[in-house]
């Protein structure tokens, strides 16, 4: 018989490393959804609020190609080490976050959990997050957490050149947790990914990256999606989940700061996320660019709780 697991919420208010405000709201957006649905979610699933740094909006960027570095240095530090303590504490942890900046610190801790494991991750996003400094034509952090995770520089497609302390603010992020890279190429599983720069498109051909597009998971239906994508990351042991709102179609809703057209509905999502978990080798799933100030009527937020609620009803019954 399965052990039930038990879930841990933490919430992570920091949204340093997006380039739009707003997404530090998120998750009181997403509490409001559950007084609106008149659910005792929030009661019943105490959380733990891991400290922001968003106090550091209100200065001046480290760096024009990593903004805000520092903070999110802190943050991966903060994140991982909440991460790793849920984790050795036997529960499973899923994140309300602020930008996806912050998915580089779970990561993190994932892997200071578990070193000696092969960690798989389902990046559930219309983006690929793969820029580093050197290439990145915004300098926003929540378009690098996987390249931090993966230690990735794409030197050979270098459009920006950095100062010292940049650069070795960047080595100590790719390095949180003193084990570096997390996770590999072979390991990543992209669902919904459909936009991207040339710099990211050269790591996704030249490491033959798998992506779900969401006309595959429509013509393949998600229950084989999903067993296809659990398949595929049959060698590693853990597999973390990170949902980006923006995988929805802006038509549903325009509360995140990147919409991009093509992406999946609210009833996929919960599919998908709801078979995923079903997998014991699922160990943390996180939610991420919830953004109610470009929102109407809370929209988004409302479509992340009904998801989250019927996903942590699922975990705790495996």
């Amino acid at each position: 018989m399965k052990k039930a697991r038990q879930i841990r919420l933490l919430e992570v208010k920091s949204e340093v490393g997006a380039g739009t405000r707003g997404a530090s709201l998120g998750i009181e957006a997403v509490k409001i959804a559950a007084l609106d649905f008149r659910s005792m979610f929030f009661k019943n699933h105490r959380s733990i609020t891991v400290p922001d740094d968003n106090v550091a909006l209100y200065g001046s960027v480290d760096s024009r190609y990593a903004k805000r570095i520092r903070s999110v240095l802190k943050m991966y530090e903060r994140i991982g080490a909440a991460v790793r303590d849920t984790l050795r504490d036997s529960k499973f942890p899923i994140l309300i976050s602020g930008d996806h900046s912050n998915a580089g610190g779970t990561m993190a801790g994932i892997k200071m959990a578990y070193p000696e494991s092969r960690i798989g991750v389902i990046w559930i996003d219309a983006h690929a997050d793969l820029h580093s400094p050197y290439t990145s034509p915004s300098g926003n952090l929540h378009g690098m957490a996987l390249a931090t995770a993966l230690a990735e520089d794409n030197i050979e497609n270098k459009v920006n050149d950095l100062d010292y302390e940049t650069i070795e603010l960047w080595e100590k992020l790719k390095t949180v947790g003193d084990l570096s890279p997390k996770v590999e190429y072979r390991d990543i599983l992209f669902m919904t990914m459909r936009d991207f720069e040339e710099q990211e498109a050269y790591l996704l051909k030249q490491n033959k990256v798998k992506n779900f597009t969401t006309a595959e998971i429509r013509k393949t239906g998600v229950t084989k999606i999903c067993r296809e994508a659990m398949k595929y990351l049959s060698a590693c042991d853990k597999v973390y989940i990170s949902f980006d709102v923006d995988c929805l179609d802006p038509s549903i809703s325009r509360g995140t700061g990147t919409p991009v057209k093509g992406g999946i509905n609210e009833r996929e999502a919960a599919d998908i996320i709801l078979e995923l978990v079903q997998n014991e080798r699922v160990c943390a799933l996180e939610f991420t660019e919830i953004n109610p100030t470009l929102d109407s009527e809370n929209v988004m937020a409302e479509t992340v709780f009904e998801i989250l609620q019927k996903v942590a009803r699922q975990i705790e019954l495996i």
